[in-house]
């Protein structure tokens, strides 16, 4: 990491600092920015990844899409192109050293305001990729969040640079070596803005069930030809990622309510208790009750601590 980059990330921590002062996830002032502070490493939490990029400035972390892992610190960042079902774990942090990041979202009309304003070069027929990638942070970039942060001691300025500011940081990754990725999902008639159209279609009918025949017809692609690049975008097949989807909305609905876990299964989308069970003992290690009843033993614990 240069020494450049090296003071530009600590005059961030610095702020970040300031700005939190104690553990937690913080919503700001600007709409789409969110900062996260945490004294400790923790254990993989699952939720579903809004396009956004993602900037470490102290510490490390670690994300899980399926069965591929995307470590990134201060030197790195990430970037989500679409929605994604994953899994995430701090792996660097100490109350000497907190990890301290942040998360801009972004939307597609912003993606396609910047393409049509730049001379960047598009091909709507290049190969489609991971919608999920970490990519070597540069100067420039980092100089474009330093600003965009630094309005919320100036929260008058926020309506007008904010906007401005995104517009440059979206410039800057779609400049990068990874660029590519961002331009499909916006372009249409690539075949990740059509996947996208899909993911979209999943994530808000999620406890339906759907035939593949349909999703085809959503993307406008042959059943082979879709479940190739559904995977390709997201590292799963739809059902996969259905699954993933359900399973996580019912781990959050078994936190915030005093529900059985039976009747939240039927809600996600389940018909059979028992397949419900099994599937989320798969996938988070243990059956609901255990789960629900490990996770808030352990919110008490740290609240005790």
């Amino acid at each position: 990491m240069s020494k450049q980059i090296t003071k530009q990330q600590n005059e961030l921590a610095e702020f970040l600092e300031r700005y939190t002062g104690q553990d937690g996830l913080y919503d700001t002032a600007i709409p789409f920015l969110r900062i996260a502070r945490k004294s400790n490493i923790t254990e993989p939490d699952y939720s579903v990844y809004k396009p956004s990029l993602f900037i470490v400035v102290q510490g490390a972390k670690e994300v899980i899409l399926a069965q591929e892992h995307f470590r990134y610190g201060p030197a790195d960042y990430l970037v989500a192109s679409v929605g994604l079902p994953a899994r995430a774990r701090v792996m660097e942090a100490s109350s000497e050293m907190p990890y301290l990041s942040l998360r801009i979202e972004f939307t597609v009309s912003q993606i396609l305001e910047v393409l049509n304003d730049s001379e960047i070069q598009v091909d709507p027929t290049e190969k489609t990729k991971r919608a999920m990638y970490v990519s070597q942070i540069e100067s420039s970039l980092l100089d474009a969040v330093i600003r965009l942060v630094h309005l919320l001691d100036n929260p008058k300025d926020i309506p007008v640079l904010g906007t401005l500011f995104v517009k440059e940081i979206l410039y800057r990754v779609l400049q990068g070596p990874h660029g590519t990725t961002l331009k499909q999902t916006a372009i249409e008639g690539s075949h990740t803005h059509r996947i996208k159209d899909v993911i979209e279609y999943i994530t808000n009918n999620y406890h339906e069930a759907f035939r593949i025949q349909e999703l085809a017809e959503i993307a406008n692609m042959s059943v082979a030809s879709l479940y190739r690049h559904f995977k390709e975008v997201t590292a799963m097949t739809p059902v996969q990622f259905q699954k993933q989807l359900r399973l996580q909305q019912a781990q959050h609905l078994l936190l915030s309510e005093s529900t059985d876990a039976a009747d939240v299964g039927f809600r996600v989308g389940y018909e059979s208790p028992s397949q419900f069970s099994r599937e989320y003992a798969r996938l988070f290690g243990l059956p609901p009750r255990e789960d629900i009843k490990r996770l808030k033993e352990k919110s008490d614990h740290r609240i005790n601590l």
